[in-house]
């Protein structure tokens, strides 16, 4: 049974790797002459895909490793080391500028109609960050009931993520650009010690320590 403890863990860091206020001036740039009802509509469906998404490797992530013959403490480690290297990202300001590049790509490539599904979905929600997270917490919780909570974590998680795309302009123009910068620095390094947090999990775990 997850205790408080283990949804807490969840909660942070589902919220710290898909980092919402950081969604922010990307969905801005990605929407850029739509109407007020139009954004609504794209960040609306882009997070009920990205929670899609989600829940489906909440649910059969750790039954596919097992498939694969992959550990659930090789993933975790392996895990780790991805969101540490998105920590690292973060904290040196290299995430952003990946993101705005990718949202830059989708607008000459894509149709309008389609952004909401990628790039926005996939894969700025719902990126290999955010999947790797959801696997290594669904590999803790195993109980149908834990899953369960972990799918209401991240459902939650989601609602605030559509909440931010909402308010995304009001949010830019509030936090500004050292605002920013000082909020995805700190977040990075709660990630950094998360996913340190995991590696170790996972190097105990790989070797019955």
């Amino acid at each position: 049974m997850a205790t408080p403890d283990m949804l807490v863990n969840a909660l942070t860091t589902m919220l710290v790797t898909l980092d919402p206020p950081g969604l922010a001036p990307v969905f801005l740039g990605l929407t850029v002459g739509m109407t007020a009802l139009q954004r609504r509509q794209v960040a609306f469906r882009g997070s009920l895909i990205a929670f899609g998404i989600l829940a489906v490797f909440a649910l059969f992530g750790s039954s596919v490793l097992g498939l694969l013959g992959i550990s659930i403490g090789a993933f975790r480690i392996a895990g780790g080391l991805l969101l540490f290297w998105i920590s690292f990202e973060m904290v040196f300001e290299k995430r952003q500028e990946r993101k705005e590049k990718t949202s830059q790509a989708a607008i000459t490539i894509d149709h309008i109609h389609n952004i909401a599904v990628f790039p926005l979905a996939l894969p700025l929600i719902a990126g290999p960050g955010a999947i790797s997270a959801t696997v290594l917490l669904s590999g803790t919780l195993p109980g149908i009931l834990d899953r369960a909570l972990l799918i209401g974590v991240i459902a939650l998680i989601m609602l605030l993520v559509y909440a931010t795309l909402l308010v995304a302009e009001r949010l830019d123009r509030f936090l500004g650009v050292t605002g920013r910068a000082i909020l995805t620095r700190l977040l990075g390094v709660i990630l950094a010690a998360l996913s340190v947090q995991f590696v170790v999990d996972g190097v105990r775990s790989a070797f019955n320590l």
